[in-house]
C-alpha cells in the first residue's frame, strides 16, 4: 500500500521472494498518535487492487472493515492516475505547509496544470491509457476533496519525517528520462523536496 508507481520493483528486493500485491490507496489517514490514526473516506472507494487472484485475496482480508476495496483490469493506468493526484497535492502542500485548500489559489491552480501536463506526457509514454482531458479530470478530483485534508507528504514534513519525494515526483522525473520527455517543473519540485529531506537528515 504505497504511493507512486513500480510498486513491485521497489518492494521486491525487501520481500525475500514473497509475492508482492500492489495496492493504490485513496483514503486519507492522519496519524494522531503512535497508536491512533484518523481515517477519512476521500471518495467512493478507499483502495484499488488488480483484478487477479492476489488482488482478490488481499481484498478478502478487509471484509467486514470500513475500507472499501475495488478491482481493476488496468492497474497501470490507475497507478499513473493516482500519481497525477499525488504529483501536485503532495509537493505543494509540503512545500507551502498548507492543507489542500492551497490548491484552490488561481496561481497554484495554474502551476498544478503545468505540472500535470508534464506528468501526463510521461504517463502516456509509459503505457497509461489516459483521457484526452486527464488534467482537467485530475483537478476536478482534487477539488472534490475537502480543503481541510492534508497529504502524506504534508504530515511527514510537520512531523520532521523524510518526504516520499523520489516515489512521487522522482518517479515522474525518472520515467521522463527513460522516455526522453523533459519535466523541468517536476525536476524543480524534486530538487526542493530533496533539499528538505537533506535538512531533515542533518
Amino acid at each position: 500500500m504505497q504511493n507512486g508507481i513500480d510498486h513491485v520493483a521497489r518492494v521486491a528486493p525487501l520481500a525475500g521472494g514473497a509475492a508482492i500485491v500492489p495496492v493504490l490507496v485513496y483514503y486519507n489517514g492522519e496519524r494522531l498518535a503512535p497508536d491512533r490514526v484518523k481515517l477519512r473516506h476521500a471518495g467512493k472507494f478507499d483502495a484499488i487492487v488488480a483484478n487477479d487472484e492476489a488482488g482478490r485475496a488481499f481484498a478478502a482480508l478487509f471484509e467486514g472493515t470500513p475500507l472499501r476495496i475495488v478491482f481493476s483490469d488496468d492497474f497501470l493506468t490507475l497507478a499513473w492516475r493516482k500519481l497525477l493526484i499525488n504529483a501536485v497535492a503532495n509537493p505543494i502542500t509540503a512545500l507551502t505547509l498548507q492543507r489542500q485548500a492551497v490548491l484552490r489559489r488561481p496561481d497554484i491552480r495554474d502551476l498544478c496544470r503545468a505540472l500535470l501536463d508534464e506528468a501526463i506526457a510521461v504517463a502516456r509514454a509509459d503505457g497509461a491509457r489516459l483521457a484526452g482531458d486527464e488534467a482537467a479530470r485530475t483537478m476536478t478530483t482534487l477539488f472534490d476533496f475537502s480543503g481541510e485534508l492534508g497529504t502524506s507528504m504534508y504530515f511527514d514534513r510537520l512531523a520532521g519525517r523524510p518526504l516520499e519525494a523520489d516515489a512521487l515526483t522522482g518517479a515522474i522525473v525518472e520515467a521522463g528520462k527513460r522516455h526522453g520527455i523533459a519535466t523541468p517543473l517536476n525536476r524543480a519540485l524534486l530538487a526542493l523536496l530533496r533539499a528538505i529531506n537533506d535538512g531533515t537528515a542533518a
